[in-house]
């Protein structure tokens, strides 16, 4: 099969560090190509990949001083993808909404797989508008916010088996890792610690929108307790370690997480998961196997203890059975085989191409039968 895998441009294929989506899109292209298919990552040109790489700006633009507008370059990016359609039995997009315009007079099929927070008021008219877009999501608490549109499936994360190695043993001190900001709630984790008795160490990145939070919320936090410390952000392999050695990730979130790719990549190690309920949460973790599910600080400082005592194989074997790469780009391979059956068999619905100039043309490419969506979860 000829894939197109078009990934964000603020981060690299794989990120150098803070990046879940384009972590996500990396894996499943290199997974894709491993399996025998003909894939060609459209990204930015400091990334990596064992199929094609076609470089759609220099370098990641987050690594670039100044290059704080993404729309002009990611338009520039849906004009090259349409230039090598003919190419491709598939387009796979991890860009949001950029590409919605272009794509209903396009011959090739799409797939667009949503990766971000999808509550925001702005969001329902653009979706109302562009219903018809075959769209996938991480999870299926996700869809809640939209209106009625095109799902066509829900496809869970996966990670290598092997990148972030299993840790039969651990340690006993707590993580927090990913993100600094009011959503991700640092300040619970570092209560829980606190109140726990454990040490916790905060792994994180802080965009420019946090720097006033972090500054005035979370800094002084971290300087007032000897248990907390602050250890910015960290590569692959520093993560490996990071989570191997914690006796538990802690993930306090409040806001509808989308996925939680942090979750997964704990369970990989045998590391389990303080969680609170909210977005994807439930979905991902096996309460009682993998991690605990919270809702409160008083609930969470209790379940540390109970999760440290949970059986590292077994969160280890839940990995395996739910989240690995292999399974994630089987799953997208088995909607690719669906939309390519379904988008021909729409083509061969349409009346024959007439001679340009003919008046009597009837041009229905754009407003042809539509694909069926899947019954929503």
């Amino acid at each position: 099969m000829r894939i197109a895998q078009i990934a964000p441009l603020a981060e690299s294929c794989p990120p150098k560090l803070y990046g879940g989506t384009e972590r996500i899109v990396h894996f499943l292209t290199e997974e894709l190509v491993r399996q025998g298919h003909d894939v060609t990552l459209f990204a930015s040109g400091d990334s990596q990949t064992a199929g094609e790489l076609v470089p759609c700006v220099p370098e990641a633009l987050r690594l670039v001083d100044g290059a704080q507008n993404l729309v002009p370059h990611h338009l520039s990016l849906v004009e090259r993808v349409r230039r090598r359609l003919d190419d491709f039995d598939i387009v796979h997009f991890h860009i949001d909404l950029f590409h919605y315009p272009a794509i209903s007079s396009w011959r090739t099929p799409t797939i667009t797989t949503l990766h971000g927070r999808l509550d925001l008021p702005e969001l329902y008219d653009c979706y109302r508008a562009f219903c018809d877009v075959p769209l996938i999501s991480i999870s299926n608490n996700q869809r809640l916010p939209l209106p009625p549109v095109n799902w066509i499936d829900t496809v869970y994360h996966g990670l290598p088996e092997d990148m972030l190695p299993y840790n039969p043993d651990g340690g006993d001190y707590l993580v927090f890792l990913g993100r600094i900001s009011p959503e991700k709630r640092p300040d619970r984790a570092i209560e829980i610690a606190v109140r726990s008795g454990k040490q916790l160490k905060i792994a994180a990145k802080i965009d420019n929108v946090d720097r006033e939070y972090w500054e005035q919320k979370i800094e002084p936090l971290v300087g007032a307790h000897d248990n907390v410390e602050y250890l910015g952000e960290v590569n692959e392999a520093q993560k490996a370690e990071l989570l191997g050695n914690a006796g538990a990730l802690l993930f306090p979130i409040d806001w509808p997480e989308p996925f939680g790719l942090v979750m997964i990549e704990a369970m990989s190690c045998g590391t389990p998961v303080v969680a609170w309920r909210n977005g994807s949460v439930p979905e991902v973790i096996d309460n009682g196997r993998t991690g605990r599910i919270v809702g409160t600080i008083d609930e969470a400082v209790v379940a540390v203890d109970e999760v440290l005592a949970l059986p590292r194989a077994d969160v280890r074997a839940a990995f395996e059975e739910r989240f690995t790469v292999s399974r994630m780009a089987a799953d997208y391979v088995r909607v690719y085989e669906r939309l390519i059956v379904g988008h021909g068999k729409k083509m061969n619905d349409r009346p024959a191409t007439f001679m340009l100039g003919d008046k009597s043309r009837k041009d229905t490419f754009a407003t042809g039968p539509k694909l069926k969506a899947d019954p929503a979860i």
